[in-house]
């Protein structure tokens, strides 16, 4: 049984955040006061992992508890905590696979990990926000930090255009979404999430024009965050001139970041009026996984291949916010985890196979990788039977649960055009599979030097993925749980 408790002023409710704050300081302190040889450069790295598991002891210490503090502008529920360890979990695997790729590509810097737990704190402030404004402060933390680590190969000309078009299209996007938050305050008299769902139930479920204006502009500023179509564009672009492993943080950290507050604010705000908000995310949902997956067939590009993958799989949890029942709400928690493993997997075997200067990002690359690296193959093979929904993986499940979830609900109809986009996606999936094991070698593959932290991420990634795939109803049983406080 959950406990809830209202509170004005509660610290214990913020430890995890503070903790992460305070090693991101130190973090940036230790790199200040240190020199630049190698040595205290790798302790960067294992400080900011060892502040990513103390916050993820003190979140897990919380669960079964939901406290609303600082007058009703933050809670800490199982919701909240689910999500706060997802990002914990995607900030950590990033770590991982950071470690030796920055100092190859000679960007060892400590504002590199800080950033990344910055980041971290925004998207766990926009998963616990109670009100409008704390969430829009918490996209906004982790949006500036992500705005800079995407240009953080400060020497390459693809990063700087990446960063800049990111930074721009993101600050037209927020005013969205701040110009949503003030219509609806303007409509309702207030940002608070419950507060705002009693005013719209107390007048029988009916909006007025300036609350649906509001309630669009908010679906527009969170669409972008999630790369929903047509807010997609910076996408492809943005992640094939970030920094590899960085490009596996924005494609899961931010994304289930922005699906925690849509979920929280449609769920919670806005319930009493799922019938007319259904409408325009079912179109959404619809056009987003279909362009993804048709797109994503003619890319050559590996990361521009895995950005349109991306945008196919947001077009699938936006079928869970569709469906709007539990089956949903926890089905997307469970494909989001599921995603994180399959993912940064994926971005991890890339960055192994990667030299400075001789990225292997074009999919011919891939080419023979099945004889030269037989392990690194049949991990990479895994990840993309994943992705493409194939069973016994964490994909295939997370998907069967959001279509089912939609069948549930009575949208039968986009739970076959979902299956059908995932029958699509297999073409693309199964290309890298068929080139690493049919094709002969197109170059050469350099021996292997690979850093111990990141094997330990494609461990991690494998066992997830699998562990998600086979054994399921463990972490659907805690997502289940988590969704209760959303009501």
């Amino acid at each position: 049984m959950t406990n809830v408790s209202i509170m004005t002023f509660n610290i214990l409710s913020i430890l995890p955040i503070l903790v992460l704050a305070g090693f991101g300081m130190i973090v940036l302190l230790i790199d200040v006061l240190t020199s630049r040889k190698l040595g205290e450069k790798n302790l960067l790295a294992y400080l900011s992992l060892l502040g990513i598991v103390v916050a993820a002891v003190l979140s897990r210490s919380s669960i079964g508890t939901a406290t609303f503090s600082f007058n009703e502008t933050f809670t800490i529920d199982n919701y909240s905590i689910f999500f706060n360890l997802i990002f914990l979990l995607s900030t950590g695997l990033t770590i991982l696979i950071s470690h030796n790729y920055i100092k190859r590509e000679e960007i060892n810097y400590g504002e590199y990990y800080a950033l990344l737990m910055f980041s971290t704190i925004g998207m766990m402030l926009m998963a616990s926000g109670a009100d409008l404004l704390n969430i829009y402060i918490g996209l906004e933390v982790m949006s500036i930090s992500i705005y800079i680590l995407t240009g953080f190969k400060r020497s390459k000309l693809i990063s700087n255009e990446a960063s800049l078009k990111y930074f721009l299209l993101g600050a037209f996007a927020t005013g969205f979404l701040l110009y949503g938050i003030a219509l609806i305050y303007g409509s309702t008299g207030t940002i608070n999430l419950r507060q705002i769902a009693c005013f719209i139930a107390g007048r029988g479920g009916g909006l007025d024009p300036l609350l649906i204006l509001g309630m669009g502009l908010i679906i527009v500023g969170l669409g972008f965050k999630v790369a929903s179509v047509p807010f997609h564009a910076w996408v492809p672009d943005v992640y094939e001139g970030a920094p590899t492993a960085i490009t596996a943080f924005m494609s899961v950290g931010p994304k289930a970041a922005g699906f925690a507050a849509f979920l929280r604010i449609f769920m919670t705000s806005f319930a009493y009026t799922h019938h007319e908000w259904q409408k325009i995310i079912y179109i959404l949902a619809v056009l987003t996984m279909t362009t993804g997956n048709v797109v994503a067939i003619a890319q050559t590009n590996i990361k521009r291949m895995l950005a349109y993958s991306s945008i196919a799989h947001a077009g699938y949890l936006l079928i869970a916010l569709v469906s709007a029942n539990n089956m949903g709400v926890s089905g997307t928690l469970f494909y989001i985890l599921a995603y994180i493993f399959m993912n940064i997997g994926a971005f991890a075997i890339v960055i192994v196979l990667s030299r400075k200067g001789d990225e292997f990002i074009q999919i011919n690359d891939y080419a023979g990788l099945g004889f030269k690296h037989p392990l690194l193959a049949i991990a990479m093979t895994l990840f993309m039977l994943s992705m493409a929904g194939v069973p016994p993986m964490a994909g295939f499940v997370g998907k069967f649960y959001i279509f089912s979830a939609a069948i549930k609900s009575g949208y039968v109809g986009l739970a076959v055009i979902g299956v059908i986009n995932s029958v699509i996606s297999v073409y693309y999936y199964l290309r890298i599979t068929v080139i690493m094991y049919m094709k002969e070698p197109a170059r050469e593959f350099s021996p292997l030097t690979i850093s111990p932290l990141i094997v330990a991420a494609i461990v991690i990634s494998v066992v997830g993925t699998l562990q998600l795939g086979i054994f399921p109803s463990k972490v659907m049983e805690i997502a289940q749980r988590s969704i209760f406080t959303l009501k």
